[in-house]
Parts: C-alpha cells; structure tokens; sequence
C-alpha cells in the first residue's frame, strides 16, 4: 500500500498533476461508451448542424467525436494545460479561452454541451451561466448539461467528505420557474458509468480528483488521505481485486423556447 498521510491535496485546474489525474480518471471509466451514443442520437435528429459550442471541452475527447457532424466547432477551455491537448485533437475548432460569462461570442448555434463543468461554478451562478449559454443557441435548439447523478458512488463521497450536494433538479426548478423568457422544454436523463482501477494508489488519485469540489479549498479542516483510504477499501473494494467508483451522468436537456420573429434577433 502506498503512502496515504497528509490531507487531501487540492488539485488546481491549472496544475500538471491535475492533468494527469483526469487522464487516469478517462483511462478507466466507461462514461463515454454511453455518453457519445446518447449526444449523436441528439446531434444526428438535429435539423440542421452548422455549430455547435463545446462549453468546457477539457481535453477533447467529446468535442473530438461530435466535431464530424457540424460544420463549426467552438470549444470553450479556460484551463490552459487542457487546451494543449485539445488544440492536438481538434485543431479546426475555435477555441475560445475566455470563462462562459466573459466571453464575448455572438453566434446561433444549433447545439450547446456543457458537460461535467458545474462543479467548478458556485451554484449560485449555475442559472445566470445556463441563461448565458442558451443565450448562443438558436431558439428552438438544445443546450444540454450533465453533472454527476448526486446520489451515485462519486457524489455521495463528495457529500460525505465535503458535506456538499450539487443537483440538477435544483436548477432545473430554478429555470422552470424564471427562465427569463428563452427557456422552453426541460427533459432529464439519467447515464450509468463506473470508474475501474486495478490499484489503490490510481484509485486514491482518481477519489481526491473526485473530491476537488471548490468547497474543498476553503474547508478550515481537509479530510485526511488515510481516511479517505479507508473510505474506498470499505465501500469501493471489490472482491476480485481492485476498485469501482460508480458515476452515473444526471442530464438536463434545456431546449430553447422558439418564440415569434427570432430568426431577426441578434444573440450576443
């Protein structure tokens, strides 16, 4: 067994090792073999698919394998040692290194992704991003938005380390409610995934990634790695050898409400 003391390190975005980890994490989850099936059957049903917006495209992976079906691509990474990576697999896109609330676009755009980015936005300002980003997606076209099932493996060690909860329903209710008149059909989905590591070391790793919620940096008491250890050898140990971390996607489909005379708005 390796070395667990100490607390559970804040990983940074722009940090070499958080690189590192997140490839870790992609080497052994299963996420995409649900996730790009159900994003074509979407994409591919679109009437037309000239572009598209990649809201936190990481290093690539989904915004590499949607990128054939459009005509355009606009990727928005902040993160720096991300982007290295997805300018080397999606070189035609437009990558754009602005956060989602300071950049400056102006487009109509026939499908938005935002996937698995929340996390790092305070859920106070999860609305004001959405009603941004559907702000670039032409009315009657789909943003669509997935974060972690928050009762699945991944979220509820979240909750139990960091005491925080993140859930879709509370923005969905949030958009149902006030969704500043662009807002139209909302539909969830659910997508089932496991994170799978043969040794405890990469599947600590992969666990403190996990945790690094922001709440995580201002806790006045970091959980400590050995507990956090424990925590996986009790709950994630399987009985053939190695761990499993289940990480369902929750999706929210927002479709963007067509009202009359939108082909002359101008959307910025």
């Amino acid at each position: 067994m390796g070395d667990f003391t100490g607390p559970v390190r804040v990983i940074g975005v722009e940090e070499e090792a958080y690189r590192r980890v997140f490839e870790a994490f992609l080497a052994g989850t299963d996420e995409k073999a649900s996730v790009h099936p159900y994003l074509t059957d979407i994409v591919t049903a679109l009437p037309e698919r000239g572009v598209w917006v990649d809201a936190g495209a990481g290093e690539g992976v989904t915004t590499r394998h949607l990128a054939p079906y459009f005509g355009a691509t606009v990727a928005i990474e902040p993160g720096e040692h991300l982007r290295a990576r997805l300018r080397e697999v999606c070189p035609a896109a437009v990558i754009v290194t602005d956060p989602f609330l300071r950049a400056g676009l102006d487009l109509r755009a026939d499908f938005a992704l935002l996937s698995h980015v929340l996390y790092y936005v305070p859920p106070q300002e999860w609305r004001e991003t959405v009603l941004r980003l559907l702000g670039w997606v032409r009315p009657g076209r789909e943003l669509v938005i997935m974060l972690q099932d928050p009762d699945d493996d991944c979220m509820s060690m979240v909750r139990h380390f960091t005491g925080v909860r993140m859930d879709l329903a509370v923005l969905a209710e949030e958009l149902a409610a006030s969704g500043e008149g662009i807002v139209g059909d909302l539909t969830r989905d659910k997508l089932p995934a496991t994170y799978r590591a043969a040794e405890e070391e990469t599947a600590l790793a992969v666990a403190e990634f996990m945790l690094n919620v922001p709440q995580l940096a201002v806790m006045e008491k970091r959980p400590d790695r050995e507990e956090l250890a424990e925590y996986l050898r009790s709950r994630h140990a399987q009985p053939g050898g190695g761990y499993a971390i289940g990480h369902s996607s929750d999706v929210l489909r927002v479709r963007r409400a067509a009202g009359p005379g939108w082909e002359e708005e101008r959307v910025g």
